[in-house]
């Protein structure tokens, strides 16, 4: 472990070094909700069958708390469907709870639907991975997620604007 200094020499983590500086920090995560479905068991893991399609979808959620804490959830959902019939469906939210400091009033809200998704997104994504593996399937990993653009989209689209000119 090492030692570090701030610039005018006080050791790092003082009042002083805190002061005017922004910061997100994560005091808890936790899954608010999870589900795997698999309703064509054992049928849905022949080997041969063709590739499923997968449909997507995510969702980012945050709420302040009278504490001055916020909770932010992230959702993710994935449906394998392979000639119109379900192969499997999960579901989760995971959440987590923060506290954050130094961030003007007008960009809390791309704090909380960008950068806060980002330091959940690899755990809800494991969880996803782990249980499709679980399942019988090969581990589904979702790729990374643009979560600036996710929210610029949903910013266009609420209102009311062309989500190709977001």
């Amino acid at each position: 472990m090492t030692d570090t200094t701030a610039p005018n020499g006080a050791p790092a983590g003082t009042p002083e070094e805190a002061a005017g500086q922004s910061g997100i920090r994560i005091l808890a995560q936790f899954v608010r909700d999870f589900s795997f479905e698999n309703p064509l068991a054992p049928d849905s893991l022949r080997a041969g069958a063709a590739q499923p399609a997968i449909d997507m979808g995510v969702e980012m959620n945050a709420r302040g708390r009278p504490d001055g804490l916020f909770e932010v959830d992230l959702k993710l959902s994935a449906r394998a469907l392979r000639e119109e019939q379900a192969v499997f469906h999960v579901e989760v939210v995971y959440g987590g709870l923060f506290h954050i400091e130094g961030v003007a009033e007008a960009d809390l809200e791309p704090v909380l639907l960008i950068e806060c998704p980002r330091f959940l997104f690899p755990y809800a994504r494991r969880l996803i991975s782990d249980v499709t593996a679980e399942g019988g399937f090969p581990p589904f990993l979702i790729d990374p997620i643009d979560f600036a653009g996710v929210y610029a989209a949903r910013k266009a689209q609420a209102e009311g604007q062309p989500i190709g000119n977001a």
